[in-house]
């Protein structure tokens, strides 16, 4: 069996780069969320995600949208968007309630409980290492959370919801993509949440000034490249390299919530933020490890 060849140490470093500026986007939706949260009902924040998201879709895709929007598994379609609603309804309602940096340290629960997911949904064997760093990151959620010791803890299970509504979206998007192609699955993403609030936000909706049309719409630019941002690092880099880089989100969301609200994670959350991390990473590490000796038809 012929060993792959790496990437050239060039194209490492624009995957790397790429994935930076990823979650710096990303972070950046985020920030502006939880800014329109307050002074817009959260229902009219997650419709104007999904509105501008669905704009920019047809506008990159155009007249391929005919040809694009036939899929294999419509009902999977379906279900995958409306996990994305639960999951940005949740997450946004939780940004209006407590800090950014806090509420992102819990959404990095997804990939953990992605690993619990993949037992019964994709068959997959996980290990006993494996499943000891899924512990460890759901006791750094306890960590940040901290049950029954105040309003702000309650409130932040709302993130913990849209951790564990993520990591449904995900295996949905892993199944689907064994069938659709990615621009289709891309434009079915937003339909469920765009019906669905644009049925409900008209008995909600307070008319935005100029500043909160401008936000609505960064919003879905910012969102539109992030997509963008990470499709061009997984292209350029292996995913190995590339996705540790993804915690960094944790810094942006900690210096945006300083700089916009005067926020500063506790020192609680940072040590859970600190568990939930390296259990991320030691699953990573694991998954990563279980591939290269597949590959080398060597036994675990």
């Amino acid at each position: 069996m012929t060993t792959p060849t790496p990437p050239p140490q060039g194209d490492t470093r624009r995957g790397i780069l790429w994935m930076l500026l990823t979650f710096l986007l990303f972070a950046s939706l985020n920030v502006t969320a939880k800014y329109l949260t307050l002074s817009y009902p959260v229902v009219q924040v997650v419709w104007a995600r999904f509105a501008s998201q669905a704009l920019m879709v047809a506008v990159v895709l155009g007249p391929r949208i005919s040809h694009v929007m036939v899929s294999g598994r419509l009902g999977l379609q379906m279900g995958r968007s409306l996990l994305m609603l639960f999951t940005t309804t949740m997450f946004f309602a939780g940004l209006s309630l407590i800090p950014l940096a806090e509420a992102s340290a819990i959404m990095f629960v997804a990939p953990i409980l992605v690993t619990v997911l993949s037992v019964p949904l994709l068959g997959e064997r996980v290990g006993p290492w494996r499943w000891a760093g899924v512990a460890a990151g759901f006791a750094g959620a306890v960590i940040i959370i901290r049950p029954g010791m105040g309003v702000v803890q309650l409130a932040a299970f709302l993130p913990f919801g849209a951790a564990c509504g993520q990591a449904f979206y995900q295996i949905a998007t892993r199944e689907l993509s064994r069938t659709d192609q990615a621009l289709t699955t891309l434009f079915y993403t937003p339909l469920a949440g765009l019906a669905a609030t644009s049925a409900v936000v008209p008995f909600l909706w307070i008319q935005p000034d100029l500043e909160g049309w401008l936000l609505m719409t960064l919003m879905g630019l910012f969102g539109g490249l992030g997509h963008f941002a990470l499709i061009k690092s997984l292209t350029a880099a292996p995913v190995a390299i590339v996705a540790p880089f993804s915690y960094t989100n944790l810094i942006w969301a900690t210096a945006y919530g300083y700089l916009f609200f005067g926020d500063l994670p506790d020192g609680w959350t940072v040590f859970g933020a600190i568990v939930i991390v390296l259990s991320g990473l030691f699953i990573f590490y694991r998954e990563t490890r279980k591939r290269r000796l597949a590959e080398r038809e060597e036994p675990l």
